[in-house]
């Protein structure tokens, strides 16, 4: 039987305000300042998608689902093994020039693959976070 599980990354310490995240990270094209080429390939995005392969979860697709303006953005995904899942960036702003992230993985998995999961999910979250914190171009979304 599946269940819902969640994996939770560090807050991560942003150089940027809450709105120029915001206004960064829901266009799906800039996601690409984000994605290592070691780990992902095959990139295509447009405004609000993209897609990649990814190792040995194998194709990804990501799609903006919901967006709360400068507090909350969602993406709903799917890849071979897991059918629906999200990830979501909550964004708080920390003082001037600089926000906080939380980013949080569900999905629905059933026991077994929530083990298997566990670890490289955790990786994942937290490489995301780590980058997105050395990033600093905010201001220069794509056109």
């Amino acid at each position: 039987m599946s269940e819902i599980s969640t994996f939770t990354s560090r807050p991560a310490k942003i150089t940027c305000s809450a709105r120029e995240f915001f206004d960064f990270v829901t266009d799906a094209r800039n996601f690409e300042q984000f994605i290592s080429a070691e780990t992902f390939s095959d990139l295509k995005a447009d405004k609000d998608s993209l897609s990649f392969q990814a190792g040995m979860l194998g194709s990804v697709s990501l799609r903006i689902s919901e967006k709360i303006m400068y507090s909350k953005v969602i993406y709903r995904g799917e890849n071979q093994q897991v059918k629906d899942f999200m990830l979501k960036a909550d964004i708080a702003d920390s003082g001037p020039g600089s926000c906080e992230v939380i980013l949080t993985l569900q999905a629905e998995l059933n026991p077994m693959l929530r083990m298997f999961a566990a670890t490289p999910a955790a990786k994942f979250l937290d490489a995301l976070a780590g980058q997105m914190e050395k990033y600093r171009g905010w201001n220069m979304t794509s056109l």
